[in-house]
């Protein structure tokens, strides 16, 4: 698709679909907190708002489509979509920073001060006389009760090894697109969305086996809520990658793309990519170390 009017910059009508988006957030938020509180409306207010979300993204991103293929968008307004991206994934970056850092500070810090290294001697002499730092740990008061790990050499490297594949399959997705291969793109792309959706199935599963077997919940101290913070988090990112490598796989069906316009499937493509290299992280730091 041609870029018009490169010279000029592209000022889109008055939408709704910021307002709402706000209001969806606001209610997906309050019900979530209220709910994890105990509150029994929480529940109701949170898939309430999850469902206005999803109503407004799905409006919004019809809207941005719809300009899109009408060639509204020029080279200034693709360069601000890549900025807008690159920023969007700086900013979760810095979200999974923020995660690995609570993880590194309980481990590297908040317990052994509890067990009397440094500084903390009176602290364990006083509060926990003869707790002795140790990762895993609940902490001092065993809170949530003894529980057991999950393997890193089970499902969390199938899970790794899946996602590195997608992350290939996606690769050869993308080039075929530069070459206008769309059937070679559908094949390849589809195959990445099922490997997404495995690598969720398999992370239920792990969950489930974690909560019925092993008495490892998100309220087994220090390490139960830094485990499932951190692969829960990283999960929701792997299902929202995976909504929107769907949506670029029904979009390069309707014929959307060309081998010089495709920046919605770089996006997502990105966003993929970013979620793989957080995985191996996670794996080494959650389940290896």
């Amino acid at each position: 698709m041609a870029h018009p009017q490169t010279d000029r910059y592209f000022v889109p009508a008055q939408s709704k679909a910021p307002i709402m988006a706000s209001i969806s957030l606001f209610t997906l938020m309050i019900g979530g907190a209220s709910w994890l509180n105990g509150l029994g409306w929480g529940k109701w207010a949170f898939f309430t708002g999850l469902a206005m979300m999803i109503g407004t993204l799905f409006y919004w991103f019809s809207e941005v489509v719809r300009e899109s293929l009408a060639g509204q968008y020029n080279r200034q307004v693709d360069g601000s979509f890549r900025m807008g991206m690159i920023w969007f994934i700086f900013s979760e970056v810095m979200f999974f920073a923020a995660f690995f850092g609570a993880l590194f500070y309980a481990r590297q810090f908040a317990l052994p001060w509890l067990g009397g290294e440094g500084d903390g001697v009176m602290t364990n002499a006083l509060l926990w006389d003869g707790y002795s730092a140790a990762w895993p740990s609940a902490g001092p008061d065993q809170v949530g009760g003894q529980f057991q790990t999950i393997p890193a050499w089970g499902l969390p490297l199938v899970n790794t090894l899946i996602l590195l594949t997608s992350g290939v399959t996606l690769t050869i997705a993308h080039h075929a697109m530069k070459a206008n291969a769309r059937g070679q793109v559908l094949l390849w792309l589809g195959l990445t969305v099922l490997l997404g959706l495995v690598f969720l199935f398999f992370q239920a599963e792990e969950y489930i086996h974690a909560y019925t077997e092993l008495n490892l919940t998100l309220g087994s101290g220090i390490y139960g809520s830094t485990f499932f913070m951190l692969t829960g988090f990283h999960g929701m990112h792997v299902l929202l990658g995976t909504i929107m490598l769907t949506v670029m796989w029904i979009r390069t069906f309707k014929g959307h793309f060309t081998a010089e316009n495709h920046f919605g499937f770089e996006a997502a493509a990105w966003y993929w990519h970013f979620v793989d290299v957080v995985w191996l992280g996670l794996f080494l730091f959650v389940y290896v170390l």
